[in-house]
């Protein structure tokens, strides 16, 4: 094959999508029709080197919600492995209805050197004001994400200044409510709670304390995830303890950055106890 980049030949692969399956059991459906406006357009093209590839990306019963389509997942896997040049759609929408993830397909489409063609919108990346479009979608991709990533924010904010549990690693002496929005006392660990902080008070020495947890074999907080794996339950170190004792939801509190607030959980530590392991000085003390 010649090297000139004019006469080697464009693969374009035609991705149809349709929401319903409704419709899908007649001799031509929806999907044939917009692989059918495809291949016209490729057709079109033929004068420079645009070639159809015959395989069929096709997703009849799916969303465009999301990106956990069959026939998605094989046209990007073909075009990780460089079978492909650009992809031909009827429309934007049937790629994808979400920025977000039409921000991510893109981004597969750029590292492989793959344009994009919406048939019907005139949307073409091959071409300056395409990628000025595309550019702009982007933008607009960028701008959601932040607005989610604020509204999460804001989200977290409010729940901590109520005093209510917004989520992360549980930690010793609590469990998470399987419901949401609530830690719950374990009894058990709470107890184990309150004999660290007294055998830190005693030894006064992060060091001498870890060593001591470690050969009465206690261990961080157990716990199973959402996925049904086992997490935490490692030994102590100096800074795993230190979070333990600095942390106030022992004592009915709850942070959120600097500010402190009072916590929907019930306490499990005398507060006096709390603030006497502050006030020693931990410098002198590791």
């Amino acid at each position: 094959m010649t090297t000139d980049a004019k006469t080697q030949p464009v693969r374009c692969a035609i991705y149809t999508r349709k929401s319903t399956e409704e419709g899908l059991e007649q001799e031509f459906n929806s999907l044939d029709a917009q692989r059918e406006a495809g291949e016209a357009y490729i057709t079109s093209q033929r004068g420079e080197g645009w070639v159809c590839l015959p395989d069929r990306y096709d997703d009849g019963g799916f969303t465009g919600g999301n990106l956990e389509r069959p026939g998605l997942k094989r046209l990007m896997a073909d075009i990780k492995e460089g079978r492909v040049d650009c992809v031909v759609v009827y429309k934007v929408d049937r790629l994808s209805r979400s920025l977000m993830d039409f921000a991510k397909i893109v981004e597969v489409f750029d590292a492989h050197g793959v344009s994009f063609v919406s048939v019907t919108q005139q949307f073409n990346t091959s071409t300056s004001m395409g990628r000025l479009v595309l550019n702009i979608l982007l933008s607009f991709a960028q701008f959601e994400r932040e607005i989610i990533s604020e509204r999460t924010r804001d989200k977290i904010a409010a729940t901590r200044r109520k005093g209510r549990w917004s989520g992360g690693r549980p930690v010793l002496g609590y469990d998470v409510d399987p419901a949401g929005g609530r830690i719950l006392v374990n009894d058990a660990e709470a107890e184990r709670v309150r004999a660290i902080f007294a055998l830190y008070l005693e030894r006064q020495s992060l060091t001498e304390t870890v060593r001591a947890l470690n050969d009465r074999g206690w261990t961080t907080k157990q716990w199973t995830t959402k996925k049904g794996t086992v997490a935490g339950g490692g030994a102590f170190d100096k800074n795993g303890l230190f979070k333990l004792l600095t942390n106030v939801l022992y004592i009915g509190k709850i942070t959120y950055k600097t500010e402190v607030h009072h916590g929907a959980q019930p306490a499990i530590l005398d507060p006096e106890i709390f603030h006497r392991t502050q006030r020693l000085d931990r410098k002198s003390v590791v």
